[in-house]
């Protein structure tokens, strides 16, 4: 059966990160394809997006474009909210019913994972590909797939940790560094400057 991935996040802005994590992933994984999710309005960062929907689609079709195994997605920003990644990957299996399904994610989302929206439905739903960020980024804790097994039976099973280089980009540093005109080059892809650039994104504002 064909794997997909899917990859969400504001991505406000698009990083190198994100892409290291889909090509790994894809790579890892076996998966065919990987999804750019840009997110509408997720409910743990509400009112905090920077640049709009439009432009967040705009530099991740910019940041993607040229290779083949990557695919934008409006699956999230073109639905109402709330908008919950049981929702979405609810959306994503009816849209591509005859394939397996990976959520690929950070493994500081994947701490997190008991807090969110019926996490316990998503798994049933899709695998998890998750790749470890730096210990000292989020504190120092071990990531394992059975790390929520007591809130959540049957998650370790549906996990795959996937080795990648493990980058400290976060899209809020970016943005605080173009606040203080400083250089974010090979941070995001050059594409994805020159936009922001174009487009006079994230000036005067604070991360």
């Amino acid at each position: 059966m064909r794997r997909l991935g899917v990859l969400g996040g504001t991505f406000d802005p698009p990083h190198i990160g994100h892409l290291v994590l889909a090509e790994y992933a894809a790579a890892h994984l076996g998966l065919s394809h990987v999804l750019f999710v840009p997110a509408g309005d997720p409910p743990h960062k509400r009112y905090l997006t920077r640049a709009s929907v439009e432009h967040r689609v705009a530099m991740v079709q910019a940041a993607i474009h040229g290779n083949t195994r990557f695919v934008l997605s409006r699956a999230d920003v073109d639905r109402p909210g709330p908008h919950y990644t049981l929702d979405l990957m609810k959306i994503i299996q009816t849209q591509y019913p005859n394939v397996e399904l990976y959520f690929l994610m950070g493994g500081d989302s994947f701490r997190d994972l008991p807090k969110w929206h019926h996490p316990e439905e998503i798994f049933k739903i899709c695998r998890l590909g998750v790749m470890a960020r730096p210990s000292n980024h989020h504190g120092d804790w071990d990531l394992r797939p059975d790390m929520h097994e007591e809130r959540l039976p049957g998650l370790a099973a549906c996990v795959e940790i996937i080795e990648a280089p493990l980058l400290d980009v976060a899209a809020v540093d970016i943005v605080e560094r173009l606040r203080q005109q400083k250089t974010v080059r090979y941070l995001v892809p050059d594409v994805v400057l020159n936009y922001i650039k174009a487009h006079g994104l994230y000036e005067d504002q604070r991360a």
